[in-house]
């Protein structure tokens, strides 16, 4: 077994990091510091680097072992280093009898939620911490983040610099201030790996909402675990954060993607050149209207015209989209026989709670949860068979998590769907093979 002398002749550690992990600061210390030294060592970094803020997956309850870790982290007198925010957990706090939670499973959400508030983490409960100013990661800025959109999204639309962190590993970086310093921490690991060309799309896509997942998608299942750098973004494109938001989400679900340089688009790539760090990329690849069109359709996993689910906000809704789907709704119900729902942030709730815009859907029979997301917690107290969404990420995880078929849409064909009872398409001529 590996002793601790050794994981420390490594790394080049600083007197108080060392007093860290020989326990001279507690238990919390210790453990944590020997989780990020032995990472350090797996993956060659040189040292230790302070964060600036940290985005924890492990308050989402799977097993024992995560609230085991939460009370032996609290036991040893845990309290976070710097600011830390909160992934999804598997309950809403305040609706879970409405999702029909099961009792068990929501009592030990709740043990594992009171861990986390004792270790001083904010409760934001969202996959989407970045919607919210004052989490906001920062240009250059070293983070320890952990769920996979919103990884992507500090790394490729913020330019801040987080690895692809995993439980146990993001309370760990949180509680001793620090992660290793390898990967996308770095210069050289955030130079473009493969090139992704853009070829002959019409002008239209980038302005339909759905190419944006669409393009993750097909992005990340070329990729796998490079570093994409996307080409052929026209001028003056919009790509606004909610689309920049889908597009995240759908890349880190398709390939293990925590950064892509978007040409253009997105801080770190104004050019193709820059993406690459002025070397030569060794593989370029392109990408048409087929290729997008047969990864659309993919995303659909039945052609079933009936869906009992609508399922909406993974990545959480924004204001923004909440607004569009108001306005989509223009007043009307939702059919009798489906269950609408809407996942979000309870500041993006309280926000669209003061606006008018909950009390509007609410009347229009969609339910706004918050604190979780219908891939993370149990839906077996529901006979779901098939769910309609406009997120490429829940049309990724619905199967394997919740075994229902996924009908993927524009979020305007959701609503028409929804308020007509079966699957209706608009506007499809663009997706159409010709």
């Amino acid at each position: 077994m590996m002793g601790r002398h050794s994981i420390v002749s490594t790394m080049d550690l600083t007197a108080e990091e060392s007093a860290m992990l020989r326990g001279e600061r507690g238990e919390a210390l210790r453990l944590s510091m020997s989780i990020l030294a032995r990472l350090g060592r797996l993956y060659g970094a040189a040292r230790l680097v302070p964060i600036a803020l940290a985005h924890v997956d492990a308050c989402l309850f799977h097993q024992e072992a995560w609230l085991e870790f939460a009370e032996r982290l609290v036991a040893g007198g845990a309290r976070v280093a710097v600011p830390t925010t909160l992934n999804v957990g598997a309950r809403d706090q305040a609706r879970w009898r409405e999702m029909r939670t099961p009792q068990a499973l929501a009592e030990k959400s709740r043990r594992l939620e009171e861990c986390y508030a004792a270790m001083g983490c904010r409760p934001t409960w969202t996959c989407a911490p970045y919607q919210d100013e004052e989490t906001l990661p920062r240009f250059g800025e070293h983070c320890a983040i952990a769920e996979s959109n919103a990884i992507a999204f500090a790394n490729t639309v913020l330019g801040a610099r987080s690895e692809r962190y995993g439980d146990f590993v993001d309370i760990a970086a949180a509680v001793a201030g620090r992660v290793p310093l390898f990967g996308l921490h770095t210069d050289e690991g955030r130079r473009g790996e493969i090139v992704l060309r853009l070829r002959d799309l019409p002008p239209e896509v980038f302005d339909d909402e759905s190419f944006y997942p669409v393009l993750g998608y097909a992005a990340g299942a070329v990729a796998g675990s490079r570093v994409p750098v996307i080409v052929g973004f026209p001028p003056g494109v919009r790509a606004t954060r909610d689309r920049l938001k889908a597009f995240c989400a759908a890349i880190a679900s398709s390939g293990a993607i925590g950064l892509a340089h978007v040409v253009g688009v997105t801080p770190e790539a104004p050019s193709l050149e820059a993406a690459l760090g002025g070397a030569v990329a060794p593989e370029t690849r392109p990408i048409d209207l087929r290729d997008l069109r047969r990864v659309r359709r993919g995303l659909s996993t039945t052609s079933r015209k009936t869906f009992e689910l609508l399922c909406l906000g993974s990545p959480h809704f924004s204001v923004e989209e909440t607004r569009r789907l108001v306005a989509a709704l223009a007043g009307r119900r939702i059919h009798a026989s489906i269950t609408a729902w809407v996942f979000t942030s309870r500041a993006v709730r309280e926000a669209i709670a003061a606006s008018g815009d909950l009390a509007l859907l609410e009347e229009s029979g969609v339910r706004v949860f918050t604190d979780t997301c219908a891939v993370v917690t149990s839906l077996s107290g529901w006979k779901f068979r098939t769910m309609m969404t406009n997120s490429a990420k829940f049309a990724h995880y619905a199967w394997p998590t919740s075994g229902l078929e996924v009908v993927f849409a524009r979020l305007e064909d959701c609503v028409e769907s929804s308020v007509e009872g079966k699957v209706v398409f608009g506007r499809e001529e663009l997706w159409r093979d010709s």
